[in-house]
């Protein structure tokens, strides 16, 4: 451990809903095979939002304090035992999960789906809004100089629009409608159009986002709200719900052509009903999207080659001591991604 690291860090902790304290909390110490992080950026999420103002999404629960944030970057400050030493000083991007490498689902690849993850601001797994992270040096992921702070973290939300491209089967020529313009619509958007997708169609009911959505890759964007999207014979090769409607979703569905594809990335309602007849009669694949596996070097590149722009994305900037001004930006149709430096006040 290096001498020079503090014995403390401010820490923005969750004590329930809306209820949000700084506290000075010990810097933790790296187990072997684990690198120390010295956080620079935060991306807040969704998730980091529906924490914030309802205490859980569906069965996790805020039952203890818990430590916001899991779309993070920053510099390795110490390693564990087994971790070359000359990782120390090195930039990367955190992949905020932790699997135990040994069940069926790890050993197939899909490390995403390990029941026993342990993924950062999940509880009761602290998150990034803190100083210092520990994380598997495998999932700490080296970024080139041409990746910057902010990008880094939001490689995060990249990877699950590089996990949903791949759901989709989108490839060039490709036709994919996306449902909501929000900011994982809007890379989605981005990543179908570098996954080589000729027709990216994005619906949203607020214009300023239909508008956006066009300077991000979307070939053509719709109002669900003047155009039927379920009889407007779009037919197309897959759908990708980013929004969680459950009348978005049953439109898209049905929007979808034969031996289509629609994969659910919204999160919405626990459950809903779905179109079964168009399923069925037009083997629809219907699947969803948990989070995400062996995505980080796909994103690293498709972001240092100027395929995706992160960097652009982001719409305001706060110190550890406005996190619930991160939280609430959401709320202005303006917003679209926002960023906490733990670093500052």
């Amino acid at each position: 451990m290096n001498d020079a690291l503090p014995a403390t860090s401010r820490t923005s902790i969750l004590n329930g809903a809306g209820t949000l304290a700084i506290e000075d909390r010990p810097v933790p110490r790296p187990a072997a095979g684990e690198v120390l992080v010295e956080v620079a950026a935060v991306g807040v999420c969704g998730s980091d939002v529906h924490y914030y103002r309802h205490g859980g999404i569906g069965d996790f629960r805020v039952e203890s304090p818990l430590v916001l944030g899991h779309e993070a970057s920053g510099r390795i400050r110490a390693v564990g035992e087994g971790v070359a030493a000359d990782r120390i000083g090195e930039r990367v991007s955190i992949e905020p999960q932790r699997h135990c490498r040994r069940c069926a689902q790890c050993l197939a690849g899909r490390y995403n789906l390990c029941p026993a993850m342990e993924f950062y601001a999940t509880p009761p797994i602290d998150g990034a809004f803190t100083g210092f992270v520990t994380i598997l040096a495998e999932f700490a992921h080296a970024l080139p100089d041409a990746v910057s702070d902010e990008a880094g973290a939001l490689l995060e939300p990249l990877s699950v629009a590089i996990a949903t491209m791949r759901k989709a089967g989108i490839a060039p020529g490709s036709r994919v409608l996306i449902a909501g313009a929000g900011p994982i619509g809007i890379i989605c958007a981005q990543t179908a159009r570098a996954f080589g997708a000729s027709e990216i169609i994005v619906s949203d009911l607020v214009a300023e986002r239909r508008e956006r959505a066009l300077s991000y890759g979307a070939t053509s964007a719709i109002d669900p709200a003047e155009t039927d999207i379920a009889r407007a014979g779009l037919a197309v090769d897959a759908f990708v719900d980013a929004c969680g409607v459950p009348t978005a979703v049953d439109a898209g569905i049905r929007a979808v052509g034969p031996a289509g594809v629609a994969v659910l990335v919204g999160l919405g309602s626990p459950t809903m009903p779905l179109p079964v007849a168009h399923i069925q009669n037009f083997e629809i694949v219907v699947t969803g999207v948990f989070r995400y596996a062996n995505t980080w070097p796909l994103a690293i590149e498709l972001v240092a080659r100027g395929l995706v722009d992160l960097d652009t994305l982001v719409t305001g900037r706060y110190g550890l001591d406005a996190v619930a001004e991160a939280l609430e930006s959401d709320s202005d149709p303006a917003s679209l991604k926002s960023v906490v430096y733990p670093g500052r006040g």
